[in-house]
């Protein structure tokens, strides 16, 4: 029997329900936040571009911005971070280093294809399996550092992403700067220098870039409500970005930061919910005591100006101080959840969610998709924001059901058991055989 042949996927038994609560609950979460994309053009951090940003649709975006923006997404992290861990794990290095380390990176290159098909022919460019997959490759070489050097590298990373905002956003106010004296000048009939045209210019191609008018709307919603192919060569150019540039500029450091976040967690017990009910307590109080301020404040200032663009830019200033710090408190609240033992229907369900995260992942991409643009309902645009929350509604309730009922009959979602059988380079059984008890 080779090394190989003797490593298999995780067991159920082998399995941490606390780990796929967690999964389960960040997953939902998730599609909170990618809703605003499937179903409106440029509102994610904008609700003034479409989908209404008064009564109920504000709302929703506060309730985004307090509680959800970047915390979902960095709870997935953290548990890909103690995936990693887990995946690893499972041999001993002296014998089967090679083996586990040969594997993983397989079991990375075809997420990162997976991914490719997701963004391109999935037609969704908030993938994050493409991302994950790169950043998993090199987070893998942390593995064995303690958890203060996890924390302390976790810092310094968020340090560097503050940084490169804070060069971001005085960028974006120079320009701004530049313009709104060089326009004053212009307002008083005084010639302007070359330099001062193209600070107008630069500005004004800059809020075009981020703000929405009807004539652009409504050319999106017409190229989307065209046919699968049409808007696969539609979406080409923007899936392009969505996983060259947008991944290294604004996803690698955050997503690194926060896998070393869940790796150092879960070496401390935390993510197992090892730890004290008093311990959680404390760090769900402290988590929301520094988080949710200061996302409030992030909000207040964006609303307080009307989501004027050098005001988004400034909020993003605090953002990772607030959303690790509410990351955190998400984490302890849930953690508390799976050690009072309430709800345990809702706890079970949740699990089988989050067992089945690879697959219930990609079906929001296919239901969202086939909602929103042309070969399904075209209903991209024609939707208020809150009105959004129906549908993710419907589909939480939809995968609540269905996948502990799929769980019941098959060991993984199909999803998992293709990612496992390519991992393994073996068909992994799918099915459950139910124990034919001997018979005298």
């Amino acid at each position: 029997m080779t090394i190989q042949s003797t490593l298999q996927p995780t067991a159920k038994s082998e399995r941490i329900s606390a780990l796929d609560t967690l999964r389960g609950i960040s997953l939902f979460g998730i599609l909170l936040m990618n809703i605003i994309n499937f179903g409106l053009y440029k509102a994610y951090f904008d609700p003034t571009n479409s989908g209404g940003a008064t009564g109920w649709n504000l709302t929703a975006w506060w309730m985004n911005t307090l509680f959800f923006e970047g915390t979902m997404r960095g709870m997935f992290s953290m548990l890909f971070g103690a995936g990693i861990l887990l995946f690893t794990g499972r041999s001993s290095e002296n014998q089967q280093g090679s083996a586990v380390t040969d594997l993983f990176f397989r079991r990375l290159w075809w997420m990162l294809i997976f991914g490719i098909i997701h963004c391109y022919l999935l037609l969704w460019e908030g993938d994050i399996l493409y991302c994950y997959a790169l950043v998993g490759m090199f987070a893998f070489s942390f593995r064995h550092l303690a958890p203060k050097q996890l924390i302390t590298g976790t810092v310094v990373i968020l340090l560097l992403a503050t940084a490169w905002s804070l060069k971001d956003y005085f960028q974006v106010k120079n320009t701004y700067e530049a313009s709104a004296a060089a326009s004053l000048k212009q307002e008083k009939g005084q010639t302007l220098t070359e330099k001062e045209t193209a600070a107008i210019e630069k500005w004004a191609a800059k809020v075009k870039e981020a703000k929405a008018n009807p004539k652009d709307l409504k050319k999106e919603m017409a190229a989307r409500s065209k046919g699968y192919w049409s808007i696969v060569m539609h979406k080409a150019p923007e899936n392009m970005a969505a996983e060259t540039f947008f991944v290294y500029r604004y996803n690698f450091l955050d997503t690194l930061a926060m896998m070393l976040w869940g790796m150092a967690f879960f070496k401390m017990g935390i993510l197992r919910a090892l730890k004290s009910r008093r311990f959680y307590l404390w760090m769900a109080l402290i988590g929301y005591g520094i988080g949710i301020p200061v996302n409030y404040y992030e909000g207040w200032l964006q609303v307080s100006h009307n989501f004027a663009l050098e005001s988004i830019y400034q909020s993003w200033l605090t953002y990772d101080l607030g959303r690790v710090a509410t990351t955190c408190g998400h984490v302890a609240l849930i953690m508390l959840f799976v050690k009072s033992g309430i709800l345990p229907f809702l706890q079970k369900a949740l699990a089988a969610v989050g067992q089945m995260a690879f697959t219930n992942y990609v079906s929001h991409s296919i239901i969202c998709n086939f909602i929103f643009l042309g070969y399904g309902f075209s209903m991209y645009g024609k939707l208020q924001r809150y009105e959004l929350y129906y549908i993710v509604a419907g589909i939480w309730i939809l995968q609540l059901i269905v996948s502990p009922i799929w769980l019941k009959y098959y060991r993984f979602g199909p999803l998992e058991w293709v990612w496992r059988s390519l991992t393994y380079w073996k068909i992994q059984p799918f099915s459950k055989v139910p124990l034919i008890s001997d018979e005298k």
